[in-house]
């Protein structure tokens, strides 16, 4: 659907709004309470033309009576008129427009005002949208070549070996071949009278025609009547100037039609006026291989910026300080630093420029210092770095930690032993990822990885003892590096070498040393020195080697993303709830005690980084995840399920193949499905019953549409049997054809569809329990806890678009406003109110105690008795307040989750998400004796615990809910 506000589906509301002057906020003064309010919660929404400014403002009573202190938005500023995420930039000088602009934006902002909350916005960085009709900057570039004013903006190599792109970009958005296009009359010549332009359309996108072409074009008329035009074009000294000449102008056909392709004369004047271009059409798969400007990831779409220079930083900011300085946002989340060429400098400078402006901001606004997170992925080992000067990351790292906590350790070897047998491998994960960047280094960032090659051999030219390494010899040892690289990437920059650094680097090389042929290894040792040594005396060769680190950086991070999230999740099934971002699928779990010290570091490092346990980018939502989890517990009844259903799996019925389907392609291989079965397990929704009737037909059909789109997506990013750049039809009917013939045995109780709605059933309180378990840490622990939007609720979502759909905020509402007991979302658990009830009892605890969550101690709690490996506990100190949080985890056992020996219905929704006191048997949490108190008063149930033994009885605090949080 459009985004362009005659297209919106609803009634503009900014239509009658008067019109706001840009200025600070006139906040009422005897507003105090947003005065000191730093972000205690936030909630992210994701704005586009269905949902924008304005439907962001009409949920804001909604968030405050939740609890969270701040909306978290996605980006804000003008992007193509159809996004839906707001990361294709096309101006960052303005609010978008189909977000309802700026004035929307600040009713936004004096709506969330008088609910004492704040906002946090999503900013870019590292690139815009590579938009030839919408983006004024990449369309300048594209008319004026070097010379336009934002040819600097933008990360372009204007002097790659190949002749056709001497100071030239290509521009791959060609559907087929260059010829082929051409040939179709695809690429057309028409002149713009009303601003006296020449351009060359390709349907929909119309495209610049250089000035200093235009002569040529006015000499094909074959009238001659525009000579004397042409000769006044070749003398115009002022590019304005030129462009007057044609003002008001109007041509007639026949100019035009010489350049009309139809004719074999008419396409040897085009392909003469196209090669005039500072750009080169291209056909979109060249990209890979050709392309000579850098790009986000391998979307061509997207152009990246150079921030490093001050010109770019301040156009692509100006916005941001401007609504800081006025006080109409209060912090900024970065996304993907990593792209930067120098992220460690750009975050300093963000964080100096917030600061600088604090004094600046209204009397009523904040003036804490701003709040500053940022998008990166940490490795296991790796850490955020402190002379960033971020308030922390955007949680990624913390989703990893609270999800492998409540996976159980002790399923990890008989789930090994079923992926091994089912995939035919017994290779660890760290293959699968080799594989991956092997494939994505040599398919899908060739180009990048040349300019790399191509930079570091023109320096090995400059020295004697360097000028015989050859171009390919560069190449293979590159290759090596980059294929073993265990971060997404280095921070060299021009004044700075990390030790950190230094020493990943060197470790790194070494076990590339072992892949290379003997020739080649000397050259390892030259990498070193080239890209973590000494600042080369040679001002042209410390030119060369600033650019080779540069270009390194910003390959070695988008390769290892497409390699491990976007290409190696959907390869590796093992269990697919260890499949996220920020995870690392051979982690399968995590200790108590690993948990916990991650936790202690969180809290001294970074404690107001940002916690979340759902985003955007996610592969599966948070309650997907935990009811995963489960099988963790139940291993072996998971791997006869599994072989079961594989086993019963009837064969595509032949009559709805396609008729290009080959014989013998008329099933999905083992590892798709079960990745299938996996999928369908973790997204069944509560409200399906194990055998659905006639009225669950349409909740039956909305699950097996959103797994088809998911399983289209999984398909193709696996580049097994279908990719993005070459889909197998057939295969991919295979998986569609699969889950037609689930969908043909609705309303069956002896079926498979049948056969898995009962194992959901079995372990659905189970994994509700770990999804409560995992909330409640998500919104104790140090950090900053995000909402993405409604997970306060159960959260089944798969990977986006799946979960980006629209969010049903007045059911929410009315959820929240009904303020049900515990006893009753406890009995209706599936309804998900018990989820949002705890969120908003939660977020209230942190409303009431600030300083205890915002700067608290974290001490690590542990339990004895029988049953002790079920909990998880910790404590929260500051000053007189302690906070004690303990949730169970490991419960299938103790809850017969996977039980489907019985086929009553009723008997499988009875069970609910809380392990019954009686089997807690002697298990009690341990007090250190530091803990004064007597009695703890649970701010959930409001009951008391009491006693002087050192130690609280787990049957007691965890009678009523599965969860506690008590206050001494």
């Amino acid at each position: 659907m459009s985004a362009a506000d005659t297209d919106h589906p609803k009634q503009n509301p900014l239509v009658t709004m008067p019109k706001l002057e840009p200025q600070p906020l006139d906040i009422a003064p005897h507003d105090t309470t947003q005065r000191d309010q730093a972000p205690r919660a936030t909630a992210r929404l994701q704005l586009h033309a269905n949902f924008t400014l304005i439907d962001a403002m009409q949920q804001v009573d909604y968030y405050a009576a939740l609890g969270v202190s701040h909306l978290y938005l996605s980006p804000i500023f003008t992007a193509q008129p159809n996004s839906m995420h707001g990361y294709d930039v096309t101006d960052f000088a303005t609010v978008h427009p189909a977000l309802g602009g700026e004035e929307a934006l600040r009713a936004l902002v004096l709506k969330l005002r008088t609910r004492h909350m704040g906002l946090v916005i999503d900013i870019v960085p590292n690139h815009m949208a590579a938009s030839v009709n919408h983006n004024r900057w990449w369309r300048d570039v594209l008319e004026q070549g070097r010379q336009s004013p934002y040819a600097t903006y933008f990360d372009i190599d204007w002097e790659v070996p190949d002749p056709s792109l001497h100071h030239k970009l290509l521009l791959p958005i060609l559907a087929q071949p260059y010829g082929s296009a051409l040939e179709a009359g695809e690429i057309s010549l028409h002149f713009d009278v009303e601003q006296g332009l020449f351009e060359l359309h390709y349907f929909d996108t119309r495209l610049p025609v250089a000035l200093h072409s235009y002569p040529s074009i006015l000499r094909e008329d074959p009238g001659r009547r525009f000579e004397a035009m042409a000769s006044q074009f070749s003398q115009a000294a002022q590019y304005d100037a030129a462009k007057r000449l044609l003002t008001g102008n109007k041509f007639s056909g026949l100019l035009l039609d010489a350049f009309d392709s139809n004719t074999l004369s008419g396409q040897s004047r085009l392909h003469g006026l196209l090669q005039q271009q500072h750009y080169r059409l291209a056909w979109w798969r060249t990209a890979a291989d050709e392309i000579n400007w850098r790009r986000f990831f391998e979307i061509s779409d997207l152009v990246g910026l150079r921030a490093e220079q001050d010109e770019v930083f301040e156009a692509t900011h100006e916005l941001v300080f401007r609504l800081y300085r006025d006080g109409l946002i209060d912090g900024v989340r970065a996304d993907h630093v990593d792209g930067l060429a120098d992220p460690a400098a750009y975050c300093r400078r963000v964080r100096s420029r917030l600061k600088a402006l604090v004094s600046k901001r209204p009397q009523q606004a904040s003036k804490l210092p701003p709040y500053f997170v940022i998008e990166k992925i940490l490795a296991e080992e790796e850490f955020l770095r402190a002379d960033w000067m971020v308030d922390g990351t955007t949680g990624y790292a913390f989703m990893n930690d609270v999800s492998a906590v409540l996976h159980n350790p002790a399923g990890e070897a008989a789930l090994s032993a079923q992926w091994h047998t089912l995939s035919g491998s017994a290779a660890p994960f760290a293959d699968y990822e080799h594989a991956a960047r092997q494939q994505i280094l040599g398919e899908n960032f060739c180009s990048e990885r040349d300019s790399v090659v191509r930079y570091l051999h023109q320096l090995a030219r400059l020295s004697p003892a360097t000028q015989d390494f050859t171009h390919t010899m560069i190449g293979r040892a590159l290759d090596a590096l980059l294929l073993h690289f265990p971060v997404y990437r280095t921070y060299f920059a021009p004044q700075s070498a990390p030790d950190a650094d230094r020493a990943l680097l060197h470790a790194t090389l070494a076990i590339a040393w072992h892949t290379l042929r003997i020739p080649d290894r000397p050259i390892l040792a030259q990498l070193e020195i080239w890209l973590a040594g000494e600042p080369q005396v040679d001002p042209a060769a410390e030119a060369l080697r600033l650019r080779a680190i540069a270009r390194f950086q910003q390959l070695s991070s988008p390769l290892a993303a497409k390699s491990v999230e976007d290409t190696a999740f959907y390869r590796y099934g093992r269990l697919l709830s260890r499949n996220e971002v920020g995870s690392k699928p051979d982690q399968f779990a995590l200790g108590a005690e690993a948990f916990h010290a991650r936790a202690v570091e969180r809290s001294q490092n970074h404690p107001h980084a940002m916690l979340t346990t759902a985003t955007h980018d996610q592969k599966r939502g948070a309650d997907t995840r935990m009811r995963l989890a489960v099988l963790s517990e139940i291993p072996e009844t998971w791997g006869k399920t599994l072989q079961t259903w594989q086993a019963s799996a009837p064969p595509a019925d032949v009559d709805l193949a396609l008729n290009s389907m080959a014989a013998g392609q008329l099933q999905l291989d083992a590892i798709d499905q079960s990745m299938l079965f996996q999928t369908l397990v973790g997204a069944w929704p509560l409200n399906l019953p194990a055998v659905p009737g006639e009225a669950d037909r349409a909740t039956l059909y909305d699950l097996l549409q959103r797994v088809s789109a998911w399983q289209t997506k999984t398909l193709r990013e696996a580049k097994r049997h279908s990719s993005w750049i070459v889909p197998n039809e057939n295969y991919e009917a295979a998986g569609a054809l699969m889950l037609q013939s689930l969908a043909q045995e609705f309303g069956l109780s002896k079926s498979t569809l049948a056969d898995i709605g009962r194992f959901v059933h079995s372990i659905a309180a189970a994994g509700a329990l770990n999804s409560l378990a995992q909330t409640t840490l998500h919104l104790t622990m140090p950090g900053v806890p995000d909402i993405y939007q409604g997970t306060e609720n159960w959260d089944f979502s798969l990977v986006d678009p799946d979960n980006r759909r629209a969010v049903d905020f007045t059911a929410l509402s009315e959820a929240l406003y009904s303020d049900p007991s515990w006893q009753d979302v406890l009995t209706h658990w599936h309804d998900g109110r018990i989820k949002q009830k705890l969120v908003c009892a939660l977020l209230e605890c942190r409303r009431e105690h600030p300083a205890l969550f915002a700067t608290g101690d974290y001490l690590p709690l542990f339990a004895r008795g029988a049953q002790a490996s079920h909990i998880l506990a910790f404590a929260r100190r500051h000053a007189d307040a302690t906070l004690i949080v303990v949730v169970s985890r490991f419960a299938a056992p103790l809850l017969g989750a996977g039980d489907v020996t019985t086929h009553d219905a009723e008997s499988l929704n009875s069970a609910i998400p809380r392990i019954p006191p009686t089997r807690w048997k002697d298990t009690e949490l341990l007090l250190p004796a530091s803990f004064t108190s007597s009695i703890w008063h649970d701010v959930l149930t409001n009951a008391s615990h009491g006693g002087n033994t050192g130690a609280l009885k787990i049957s007691d605090l965890l009678h009523g809910l599965p969860v506690a949080v008590l206050l001494g």
